[in-house]
């Protein structure tokens, strides 16, 4: 496994790669847990070529967010990615990333602006920014990413999509603990009664999809029924939401199209999960 800190020697390793080998991709913040070497692990199978960065891109958090305390164990992280026999690293700073006089932002309209992006004004802004500078570095075919951010697959895959680059976005199924809780580095702010209380959002979405399965089509009585169990395990709800899954429109019936997206913070933990209702 090779560790790489420019943009350069990236470019340059890659360029001496067999032409023939697909490339895999998956980018990351680091503190890697189970749900990021699902990734991995899927990459290293498709493709001949596999690179994971690790960058913990400051233009996605908020100015109250949690840039500064966000998870970090490079060691560790290295260690994980050795034993999955990754062929490259990609480990940027911010003067790689973002040098003195940056001033390109890449914005995808509407679907930006909705569900976690009305919460946290500017962050798909920053996602896809640099999830585009670094495509465009590293020129993955495929690039693998968790159902858990769903709202972000969608908006990077439109990226894609409307600038005309041939990457295409690999789904990956949500890796959850034994309880259902979706993996994610945040968990770790989680004291143990905000764990146990954690486990709601996915309690909500079981249970839409248990109503949605016996007939129930009227969003509005699945999303009041969500956010009861919410409330009653102490939740405080930023967004619950039945979308289209390709528009993320709301919906007022759900269909075969329907997906639930709830945002919540457990504590001071903000949380999101999502799930298809109808499968």
């Amino acid at each position: 496994m090779r560790i790489i800190n420019t943009i350069d020697e990236m470019r340059q390793a890659l360029a001496e790669r067999d032409p023939g080998q697909k490339l895999g991709f998956v980018p990351t913040m680091g503190y890697l847990h189970k749900g990021h070497l699902s990734l991995v692990e899927s990459c290293t199978v498709k493709c001949g070529l596999s690179v994971v960065s690790i960058y913990v891109n400051p233009s996605q958090f908020g100015p109250q967010e949690d840039l500064g305390s966000y998870p970090r164990d490079l060691e560790r992280d290295l260690d994980l990615l050795a034993q999955q026999q990754v062929d490259y690293v990609f480990f940027p700073d911010d003067a790689q990333m973002y040098p003195e006089g940056y001033l390109t932002w890449v914005e995808v309209a509407k679907i930006s602006d909705v569900l976690c992006g009305a919460s946290r004004p500017g962050h798909f802004r920053g996602v896809a920014t640099i999830v585009l500078k670094l495509v465009n570095i590293i020129r993955p075919d495929l690039m693998f990413m968790g159902l858990k951010d769903f709202q972000q697959i969608v908006v990077l895959e439109t990226m894609l999509r409307d600038l005309n680059l041939s990457t295409q976005i690999e789904r990956c199924p949500i890796v959850r603990e034994v309880d259902g809780l979706a993996l994610s580095s945040r968990n770790i702010y989680l004291n143990r009664d905000e764990r146990h209380s954690a486990t709601c959002l996915v309690q909500a979405l079981r249970n839409a999809r248990r109503m949605a399965s016996t007939g129930i089509k009227e969003s509005a009585a699945i999303i009041k029924a969500a956010e009861e169990i919410v409330n009653s395990a102490g939740g405080r709800i930023d967004y619950v939401r039945i979308v289209d899954s390709a528009t993320l429109s709301e919906q007022q019936e759900v269909n075969e199209n329907s997906r639930m997206l709830l945002a919540v913070f457990i504590g001071k933990t903000r949380l999101i999960d999502n799930s298809a209702l109808i499968t």
